[in-house]
């Protein structure tokens, strides 16, 4: 992984998550006005019609309240992925949809599984366990900062409230932390600065050639060079001109 391509933001980092969040929205006003059966594309599972929606079913929602509570948790979860794992996010997003929604197929109940909290599972999930496996502050810190805010949704991937599939809330849960684990190796890391690095040698710092053994400031007599020789005098001329000028620097 490349370490300056780490931790620094760009337009892609609020671009792709408002894009995501504006593409639920814009299918769901398609869903309202002209395409009513969207609906029915989620997750059925066993059955093999049900497994279309493996793919549609983050992006069809039941009501306008389904789809603002996913939007805000969808926009920032994202927007910490794009952040500090961006090397790896899309495949996060794209591999998470699939296998949450495969997850949901093999273990829901008869039934229609459709918005996009499996992929907010995924995502908090995912970015709360790769920071604790990083054990570096800042990941750790945003691990924290997930649970503060969405601690309270692990209650959620157990049977509880009626119309609700907690079983694509499970399956998201179980992607986030199978990809943890799968992405263990790609933990991004700050860049280093120079006598961070492992093969730095202090005897070959420009900077600290200034300084003593006792941390004293010494100037450092650079050695004078000759002044520039034309390029169109012979080899001969400058071999004594540059004699000269080290017999007489001062000139006559």
């Amino acid at each position: 992984m490349d370490n300056s391509q780490q931790f620094k933001y760009s337009t892609g980092v609020v671009a792709y998550p408002i894009f995501m969040v504006l593409a639920l929205w814009i299918v769901f006003w398609l869903q309202v006005r002209f395409f009513h059966d969207i609906k029915n594309f989620g997750v059925y599972p066993l059955t093999f019609k049900g497994l279309r929606g493996v793919l549609f079913s983050p992006f069809i929602h039941s009501d306008i309240k389904h789809l603002y509570h996913n939007s805000l948790p969808l926009l920032i979860l994202s927007m910490s992925l794009f952040y500090f794992y961006r090397t790896i996010a899309w495949k996060v997003l794209f591999y998470g949809i699939l296998l949450s929604g495969f997850i949901t197929w093999c273990i829901g109940r008869p039934a229609n599984h459709i918005g996009a909290s499996g992929l907010i599972y995924v995502l908090v999930s995912f970015i709360f366990f790769k920071g604790v496996f990083a054990k570096y502050y800042r990941l750790v810190a945003l691990s924290f900062l997930i649970v503060f805010l969405y601690g309270s949704m692990i209650w959620y991937v157990f049977p509880g409230e009626r119309g609700m599939s907690w079983e694509g809330h499970l399956a998201g849960l179980i992607t986030g932390f199978l990809f943890s684990l799968l992405f263990r190796k790609t933990i991004a890391k700050p860049e280093r600065y120079v006598w961070q690095q492992p093969d730095y040698n202090e005897d070959d710092d420009p900077f600290l050639r200034h300084f003593d053994e006792n941390g004293n400031f010494i100037e450092l007599k650079e050695e004078e060079e000759p002044e520039d020789i034309p390029e169109d005098l012979s080899t001969q001329s400058q071999v004594k001109i540059v004699y000269n000028f080290k017999e007489n620097p001062g000139g006559d």
